[in-house]
């Protein structure tokens, strides 16, 4: 009996993990929420009299644990939702807290194995930087409403029984989730799921110009007002000019750099290495997550907490010298 609950509650992991990714905006607190809904769950077992679901009883200890961590109001952020654009002329560096900011996640720790490709489309899309984001900017009951209805396809009732509340509460919370997320208006992103032909070579072409430090090249990939941002930094960048600028400038350290493709947040994404200051091999430097949109790149995210992102995305520790070419 112990063994075929703890198989069940594991099969829930993955779809409540992606739960509580939507809802705090960082990978760690939703790994912590999941674990903690698992201990409640096993602790409560003797309460659940199966009048709903497990997979309705978890999602419900799930939102009340979401809901405490986020008692104190604080939202998850990117740059952009912080300040107005810099130009790189005035650029600075400073740093925020970690919990200022909105976290990568890997997209296996969050995307459940889903049959429809429309539904696994709607994950996907959910999962975007720009659309957690935006989701930080909701109040924590409705942003679990919104959730749950929109993305999970939970119906009203359910999710009233959920929140112990009423369905025209529901609905009600659900429009003003609508209107606010509206005016957040997240970048919709080109389907990448899998990758199409175009996609790939844009992204080979990426890599290549990354590689070889050719901002012509690299700029003819970009969108004309292309952003750039480097959390834990609050600067970020707007345009062809500045990000050149910043490459060419500060940035000059990611010259030699060799990238390795992974996959973060229904995004395409890099592990970014730079040569090593010993002369041997390359070293971490940044996790890079892509925003491509009508066949270009629109954003990168350049994050820089190496010791947390790469061992959570099972990325090597550093590479050889053999890495070259």
């Amino acid at each position: 009996m112990t063994q075929d609950l703890d198989s069940r509650l594991e099969g829930y992991r993955t779809e409540l993990t992606g739960y509580c990714y939507r809802m705090l905006g960082s990978a760690f607190e939703a790994e912590d929420a999941v674990q903690d809904t698992m201990v409640r769950a096993w602790k409560g077992l003797e309460k659940f009299e199966g009048r709903s679901s497990l997979r309705s009883w978890l999602y419900r200890i799930a939102t009340n644990v979401c809901l405490d961590m986020l008692s104190a109001g604080s939202r998850r952020a990117r740059p952009m939702d912080l300040s107005a654009p810099t130009p790189v002329a005035q650029a600075q560096l400073s740093a925020r807290p970690e919990l200022t900011w909105l976290e990568p996640v890997p997209d296996g720790r969050v995307l459940p194995s889903v049959a429809d490709p429309a539904d696994r489309t709607v994950e996907r899309e959910s999962i975007r930087l720009a659309f957690v984001a935006a989701l930080q900017h909701l109040p924590p009951r409705q942003r679990a409403v919104l959730i749950l209805r929109e993305v999970l396809a939970w119906k009203a009732a359910e999710v009233a029984e959920l929140l112990g509340t009423s369905v025209a509460s529901v609905n009600s919370a659900l429009q003003r989730a609508r209107a606010t997320l509206a005016e957040q208006s997240p970048t919709a992103s080109d389907r990448s799921d899998p990758l199409d032909e175009e996609q790939r070579r844009l992204l080979e072409r990426y890599v290549a110009a990354f590689e070889g430090y050719d901002m012509k090249a690299l700029t003819a990939l970009l969108h004309e007002d292309a952003t750039m941002s480097m959390p834990p930094y609050d600067l970020w960048l707007r345009g062809h000019d500045d990000i050149v600028g910043w490459m060419l400038g500060v940035g000059e350290g990611c010259r030699g750099s060799r990238l390795l493709p992974t996959v973060a947040n229904g995004s395409p994404a890099f592990a970014q290495y730079h040569p090593s200051r010993s002369g041997e091999g390359y070293e971490p430097w940044a996790l890079i997550v892509l925003e491509v949109r009508d066949g270009k790149v629109g954003g990168m995210d350049f994050f820089l907490d190496t010791k947390r992102w790469f061992p959570l995305f099972g990325l090597p520790a550093r590479l050889s010298a053999e890495a070259e070419g």
